[in-house]
């Protein structure tokens, strides 16, 4: 457990690394108590948890023709510290961004090599787009007006069309990197979904504890609070959280929405699955 006070004056703002650090001890926990077990971590839909490498392949702010273009990187120190300027703002460098896959699985550089009367310099989409065969798409633009493309379409600019080749999609986060380098299972959770979320039904529950606390603005004691809160929360909550999640995740598997699907889970809350004839019976029942 990490106990951090957020702010610039403070310790900071809890980062992707900070996340990598705490995610690597949980690790060695597990792997000194538990080394026969296979391990999965389950994280929040945080942006800590879905960074991408500084230069992770994305089309985004790609340029369409030859340009000595990078990635904008935030400069750190040697222990790993953000780098300020006078003005306050995290200093920017430039770094290139990793290569691609052609269709057939080789690497493709992104950048001139060496030899070139352009070593160095950025392909541009229009000569990567090329190397993967599209012939046809010289007329169009490199992107859309404000960058807003049609719903449902695929090739109506250079980015759309980058968007959408296999090797520019699912890119893993440092966090499902991190965790398949060490043998580990990673599983983040969707959006704007609490009810398949039982880590948020755990923190609901320690913040409920919380606030029956006597009111205090001493920094000691407010951490103290947090942390009996945190302990308070008992294994089988944890387990009723995980398995009315899961029972939330089989009724959507089955085709029903979120008020059937609320109802199912609490009618069968001690049952591991919802039962086949599940849709039948809210059916008889007129529940839609």
């Amino acid at each position: 457990r990490v106990t951090f006070q957020v702010g610039k004056s403070w310790d900071g703002y809890y980062s992707c690394d900070d996340v990598l650090a705490q995610t690597s001890k949980a690790m060695d926990l597990l792997m000194k108590h538990y080394p026969d077990y296979n391990h999965l971590f389950v994280f929040d839909n945080a942006p800590t948890h879905l960074k991408c490498a500084d230069d992770a392949l994305s089309a985004h702010n790609m340029p369409k023709g030859i340009q000595g273009w990078g990635v904008d990187v935030t400069m750190k120190d040697d222990a790993g510290k953000v780098m300020y300027g006078p003005n306050g703002k995290p200093l920017k460098t430039k770094v290139q961004m990793a290569n691609g896959r052609l269709s057939n699985g080789t690497p493709e550089l992104l950048y001139f090599p060496d030899g070139h009367q352009h070593t160095g310099k950025f392909k541009g989409m229009a000569q990567i787009l090329k190397e993967h065969r599209f012939t046809d798409v010289h007329t169009l633009k490199a992107q859309c007006k404000d960058f807003k493309c049609k719903e449902g379409a695929t090739n109506c600019c250079y980015h759309q069309i980058l968007f959408n080749q296999p090797y520019f999609v699912n890119i893993p986060s440092l966090l499902q990197t991190h965790c398949s380098s060490h043998g580990f299972g990673c599983l983040i959770l969707p959006k704007f979904h609490c009810e398949l979320n039982f880590i948020e039904q755990c923190w609901g529950f320690a913040k409920c504890i919380y606030h029956e606390y006597p009111p205090s603005s001493k920094i000691l004691v407010m951490e103290e609070n947090i942390h009996k809160a945190l302990d308070s929360i008992p294994l089988e909550s944890i387990q009723h959280f995980a398995n009315l999640s899961s029972h939330f995740i089989d009724a959507y598997h089955k085709g029903l929405n979120g008020k059937q699907a609320a109802r199912t889970a609490k009618k069968y809350c001690g049952h591991h699955i919802l039962p086949k004839s599940i849709l039948k019976e809210l059916d008889e029942q007129h529940i839609v």
